[in-house]
């Protein structure tokens, strides 16, 4: 059975979630006006990437088109739950939002999502074929464009060279997931830099985003090609107790609330030897001003069984199909998104912080490449790897590398993460939170198998 035809349980699904996961308010909510294309409210997550362009946006989009941009800027978690919520009801609150390539076919399935196809094929100066096309892929159902990417991203490995160079260590050229938790010992300074950094923070999308690679390469999956769960099986149960001991025994302070940003920023400030997390954050290490710019080396994703384990995931541009002002929010996506957008960035705020991972073009231009090019071919080989259709070592039932693309996904991996989140913490046993969360994967799976 499709997700597709599981529409109706996934809009119940993330409604439930959207409604009862707490979202902070922000600015610029409502501020649109019905019919008024000269304002559009846009929400998004706070990720570096996402506060460039709030930066850049009064003085060149507003400027060149008289269209006014109320931003709404949340943290993931909450800012998914507001989303959901507001595109379920379609209040038309905000015109448009950052979403991705697991939203995407759920969205688009509830008619949550105005296509885009016309604007994308009408708009020669967008060049929508210069878009990565693992990328375009995720964000289309059924040959159909419901959002646009901001940027691309896959997972790599980072670490610090110099730090590795005066502890006399060396970074295989494709690293296991043993061979990382050595190094991690070896270079940890309890007292100073931890050996490595990953997420902890309850989330599908925190802990479960690099967790899920990790149970992929050790064998693992969620459900097994007839939607039986496999959560508490021996290879979830031994992937996720070596996770939970790696960040315990040499991981990050706080690790059990340490999420992406918490992780760039531990990085960045020299709190950590090693991190693995998504491509994009690439950029901020080695923008200019970052202590640890030119310092930072790039390895691909970790394996244990598999050949590569990256994920493949977008940040991308979705507009509410209530939206009134749907025009507005094509010329703001087509501008965010375009190759002209990343020249902006790179003129007013470096070439290091362009929103990469989207457009074949930027791995041709020339600047970008001077300045990117420590991550820049590491990235691009990282999102060529990726796999969604077969991310094991085993059929699926469903596509997806870091999720798996069903709507049922969120609410349940949301919910074992919370016991994840508490084991790192030093609180019960991996077994314990797998054991139940075996049971909630099973019912979810029982739906699929009738």
């Amino acid at each position: 059975m499709s997700a597709r035809r599981r529409a109706p349980l996934a809009l119940a699904t993330l409604t439930t979630a959207a409604l009862t996961v707490s979202a902070c308010g922000g600015a610029g909510g409502g501020g649109g006006g019905e019919g008024d294309a000269q304002s559009i409210n846009v929400i998004m997550v706070n990720n570096p990437q996402m506060e460039d362009l709030q930066q850049l946006t009064a003085d060149n989009f507003t400027a060149d088109t008289g269209i006014t941009v109320n931003f709404t800027v949340q943290p993931e978690n909450d800012v998914r739950a507001q989303i959901a919520q507001d595109f379920a009801a379609q209040a038309g609150q905000y015109d448009v939002a950052t979403i991705s390539n697991y939203e995407v076919p759920i969205f688009a399935a509830n008619n949550w999502l105005a296509p885009l196809t016309d604007y994308a094929e009408n708009d020669d100066e967008f060049a929508q074929d210069d878009i990565l096309e693992p990328i375009a892929e995720g964000l289309q159902v059924d040959g159909e464009i419901y959002a646009e990417p901001f940027y691309g991203e896959s997972s790599f490995l980072m670490y610090r060279t110099d730090l590795f160079e005066e502890a006399g260590l060396t970074m295989p050229e494709n690293p296991t997931w043993p061979e990382v938790a050595d190094l991690a010992a070896q270079i940890d300074d309890p007292s100073g830099t931890r050996g490595i950094c990953l997420r902890g923070l309850p989330g599908w999308g925190q802990v479960f985003a690099p967790l899920t690679t990790v149970v992929n390469t050790f064998g693992g999956t969620w459900w097994d090609a007839d939607w039986n769960a496999q959560v508490n099986a021996p290879e979830f149960v031994e992937a996720t107790e070596f996770y939970v001991d790696l960040v315990q025994q040499h991981g990050e302070p706080g690790a059990a609330q340490a999420g992406f940003t918490e992780c760039l920023n531990s990085m960045t400030q020299g709190g950590t030897a090693m991190w693995y997390d998504a491509t994009s954050a690439a950029g901020s290490l080695e923008a200019e001003g970052s202590p640890v710019a030119g310092n930072i080396g790039y390895a691909p994703a970790p394996v244990v069984e598999t050949e590569a384990s990256g994920w493949i995931y977008s940040w991308a541009w979705g507009v509410q199909a209530a939206s009134q002002n749907q025009d507005a929010a094509w010329e703001f996506i087509s501008w965010a998104s375009s190759q002209g957008y990343e020249e902006l960035v790179g003129a007013e705020l470096g070439w290091a912080r362009v929103p990469a991972g989207k457009r074949s073009s930027t791995y041709e231009n020339t600047d970008y490449l001077q300045v990117a090019g420590p991550f820049a071919e590491a990235t691009e080989a990282a999102i060529s790897s990726a796999m969604p259709s077969d991310p094991g070592v085993q059929p699926r039932p469903a596509p997806g590398i870091q999720f798996v693309a069903i709507g049922e996904f969120a609410d349940l991996a949301t919910n074992i993460s919370q016991g994840i989140s508490s084991n790192i913490a030093g609180q019960g046993t991996v077994q314990e939170t797998l054991d139940a969360g075996q049971e909630q994967a099973q019912r979810v799976g029982e739906l699929y198998q009738e």
